[in-house]
């Protein structure tokens, strides 16, 4: 028996057995492979799995993306303020003519006219910084920046404080010598406001002029206008002078005056449109005038005609004319004044203009005549 075993375990494999074994083998050792890799990929998954979860493995940050600058806010909202109150949010797109083209939050592009309402500016944005090349090939940076000084944010201050008035800020300065040393400086403000059938316009001017170091002129004016529109073209007038002239002589004498005027007027537009406005009307003026020295008084009531001319030329160039001509039912007096004036706009903020100004035989002959005719450098806002 034991014969037989041995001689059967010490048989010679066959070609056939040979190849049954290499092809398990081969096969044990493709399943061994893709065990070991699957192991291997899953312990990868797991892994990375766990790195994603766990703070301290977070993906690494891009150098050039963490240096990056970081979005600037969304900018605020402009407003667009109509006559009546009413406010519309959006963006002030631009101005074309005496045209506002904004883009409302709600309404979509709109178009309105400059007379019938205002834009409100958003805050400015923050000071940018902004790369720079230095003479060396160096880089650094340089804040850019909007000043408090700067003609636009002081502008949009003085919008801010004055809600939906307009105004300008106005200077005349003029240094002559010859045989003799002359010298002047006029400083006025002015406010104005429109409504759908009114206007208001608020004046204040102070005049000083100097010949060799004697007071020549040392004139404060204020005035006002409010005008009211009725149906058709008419419409009616209210104008408030008050004229304190505190360097006057008459007969080589000291005179200076204080001067009221009320006028009261109603006329008739005979154009009234955005471009160019002419009106015309008759006025009842009620004057008093005290003689500051003396003590004086007096107090009469004069009747006059006038005529308004307005118009906006291109360049952004404008013109107005008042002329009025007085004339005393009573004594058969008269007398005339005209002012013309007319302005260039270099900015939104800017303008420069000349003016020229004619008082003859006022109706009180204690106050002074004049001719006047000055350049004049504006900020309006």
């Amino acid at each position: 028996m034991r014969a037989c075993m041995l001689h059967n375990f010490l048989k010679p494999l066959t070609f056939s057995d040979v190849e049954r074994r290499v092809s398990s083998c081969r096969t044990i050792r493709k399943l061994l492979g893709l065990w070991l890799i699957a192991g291997i990929c899953g312990a990868a998954t797991v892994t990375r799995a766990d790195e994603s979860s766990d703070p301290l493995f977070a993906p690494a940050t891009d150098h050039a993306s963490a240096h990056a600058p970081k979005p600037p806010p969304a900018p605020a909202f402009d407003e667009l303020v109509f006559a009546d109150g009413d406010r519309v949010r959006g963006h002030f797109v631009e101005k074309i003519g005496d045209t506002v083209v904004f883009q409302s939050e709600r309404f979509g592009l709109l178009h309105v006219s400059a007379a019938d309402a205002e834009v409100i500016l958003a805050k400015m944005p923050e000071p940018e910084l902004a790369p720079v090349v230095d003479v060396e090939g160096g880089t650094g940076t340089v804040t850019v920046e909007h000043g408090p000084f700067s003609p636009r944010e002081m502008a949009r201050q003085l919008k801010q404080f004055f809600g939906s008035w307009h105004g300008r800020f106005a200077v005349s300065a003029e240094a002559l010598q010859d045989a003799r040393d002359r010298s002047t400086v006029s400083v006025e403000a002015r406010l104005q406001r429109k409504w759908k059938s009114d206007e208001v316009q608020l004046n204040a001017r102070y005049d000083y002029g100097s010949v060799d170091e004697v007071v020549s002129t040392d004139m404060i004016r204020g005035d006002g206008v409010w005008r009211h529109d009725f149906p058709g073209k008419f419409f009616g007038v209210y104008r408030p002078t008050l004229e304190w002239n505190r360097a006057y002589y008459r007969g080589g004498l000291p005179a200076d005056y204080l001067l009221l005027q009320q006028e009261v007027g109603a006329g008739i537009n005979v154009f009234n449109k955005e471009t160019r406005k002419l009106r015309a009307g008759v006025s009842e003026n009620m004057f008093n005038t005290w003689v500051v020295n003396g003590g004086d008084q007096l107090s009469q009531t004069v009747e006059s005609m006038f005529a308004e001319f307005e118009a906006k030329l291109p360049w952004r160039i404008s013109l107005t004319n008042r002329g009025v001509w007085y004339y005393s039912l009573s004594d058969q007096s008269d007398g005339w004044e005209n002012r013309f004036e007319i302005n260039k706009k270099l900015t939104e903020t800017l303008t420069i203009g000349a003016r020229h100004e004619i008082r003859y035989n006022n109706p009180d002959v204690r106050v002074s005549d004049y001719q006047r005719l000055r350049v004049l450098f504006g900020f309006d806002f």
